[in-house]
């Protein structure tokens, strides 16, 4: 199984082809396909997320427009519950480690891109969204949106798409990955900030999860109060970080900007492994372009799928550009020396105790913890929409896959690091492919929507 993984992981992850510059830089499929898609949309909306940041901020603020589903603030949380997770502390950190300080940039680059890729995706998901017969509310997705472009392609009323399906199985195999990314690191953690045990601690984790999301109405509300606090206190620390080594803000800053063009070697492989780490762990934090966030935009009770694709793309630039930034420079302002020959979790908390003593690594920790959880109960959230997809509205089937789950929780705890994450990027890189599939296609829909709203706020002042 393991060699699997690795064999899907280097074909999707792996050198494509290599560039004859700068000693050889290699390209995955993965940055080929995210790069173009982020391009094309971000020229076809006409630079969005710079464009339209203040219509972001407004359409976070709007109210709910009915009873049963959410509002476009609580799809925000969700998304960002899962984004501002594993990616954030424990992606920045794989990056950095493999890729040098200029990954950095390359992981902001993807944000900038992704936003546009990620309205795109989310405007189709809540044009195409339907009523949720086990939860209320709505549902929806790529698999949805995928599933309605095949009947069109083939005229005809289908049971199931198989690209949909394809979709929905790749979705539902990185969200078995991520769960094994959260024990991972939370047990290492654990182990560094309180010396307990990681089966210990992961066998703690994995009780309390059964007992919240095992319960057949378990709902997204905690995540309401939970994300918003985690996330402010970590922008607070970070803060302080920055203020007290302000003085050396500068020299980083210069090595972000230094490496990300391979002026300055950080690691062998230079150039290429400095843009390959920065795109790949920006994609698997803000998850543009990969249908995670779509499963929760189609969730919001809105009254214009443009207004919830606006709020998707603001959730990518949030978590990337503010919070896995926040985490890059809590470890780039601590000396070499601190940091040298550590990886993942070890790492991340070595940097912190620099910066704040025997309290960062507890703080890390607890945060980590609450982090890890948040995403957990998102990334269930995202898989209702895919199980109903591939196997009907059966509450037999949503308690088995939350089984499995919970399962591969237990098992990433006491699992090698790297084969860990190999999983996650085998689900998030296959997902991207069949989501891309129909996003091209359909993207006429979603900037034919985004020119409507535009025409309305025109005669509106």
């Amino acid at each position: 199984m393991i060699h699997l993984i690795e064999t899907v992981y280097r074909f999707l992850w792996g050198d494509l082809f290599v560039l004859p510059i700068a000693g050889g830089v290699g390209i995955s499929l993965m940055v080929v396909l995210l790069f173009t898609a982020g391009v094309f949309f971000t020229l076809r909306t006409r630079l969005l997320p710079v464009r339209l940041f203040r219509d972001m901020i407004a359409a976070v603020c709007e109210k709910k427009q009915g009873r049963n589903g959410l509002s476009s603030f609580q799809t925000l949380v969700i998304s960002t519950a899962t984004r501002v997770g594993m990616g954030n502390l424990v992606g920045v950190v794989a990056a950095v480690s493999a890729g040098g300080a200029g990954a950095v940039f390359w992981m902001w680059v993807t944000a900038i891109l992704g936003a546009s890729t990620s309205f795109i995706e989310s405007t189709l998901a809540q044009k195409y969204r339907q009523p949720d017969p086990l939860y209320g509310g709505w549902r929806g997705g790529p698999a949805y949106y995928i599933h309605m472009w095949a009947e069109r392609k083939r005229k005809k009323p289908l049971r199931r798409s198989v690209v949909a399906a394809l979709f929905a199985v790749s979705g539902l195999i990185c969200w078995c990955g991520i769960s094994q990314v959260i024990s991972n690191s939370v047990s290492s953690a654990f182990k560094n900030a309180f010396h307990i045990p990681p089966i210990a601690t992961t066998v703690a984790l994995v009780v309390l999860a059964a007992v919240i999301v095992l319960r057949k109405n378990a709902t997204v509300k905690s995540l309401d109060v939970m994300v918003p606090i985690m996330a402010v206190c970590y922008f607070v620390m970070t803060l302080y970080v920055i203020a007290t080594n302000i003085t050396h803000l500068p020299a980083v800053l210069g090595s972000i900007f230094a490496e990300a063009f391979g002026l300055r070697q950080a690691v062998a492989g230079g150039f290429g492994a400095v843009l390959m780490n920065g795109v790949k762990r920006g994609l698997f934090s803000n998850e543009a372009g990969s249908g995670s966030a779509p499963c929760a935009a189609a969730a919001a009770d809105c009254d214009d799928p443009v207004k919830m694709g606006l709020v998707q793309a603001l959730g990518v630039l949030i978590d990337t550009i503010v919070i896995c930034s926040c985490t890059a420079f809590v470890m780039l302002l601590a000396p070499e020396s601190v940091t040298t020959g550590l990886t993942g979790m070890d790492l991340l908390q070595a940097a912190v105790q620099y910066h704040l003593g025997s309290f960062g690594v507890i703080f890390i920790a607890v945060t980590l913890a609450l982090f890890s959880f948040s995403t957990f109960i998102g990334i269930l959230f995202y898989a209702r929409s895919n199980v109903a997809y591939l196997f009907g509205d059966r509450w037999l089937w949503q308690t088995l896959y939350k089984v499995l789950a919970l399962g591969m929780l237990l098992v990433g705890g006491v699992q090698a690091y790297t084969v860990v994450w190999d999983l996650g990027d085998v689900g998030i890189g296959l997902m991207t492919i069949f989501n891309l599939i129909a996003l091209y296609p359909l993207s006429g829909e979603a900037i034919e929507a985004l020119r409507d709203y535009e025409h309305r706020k025109h005669l509106e002042h």
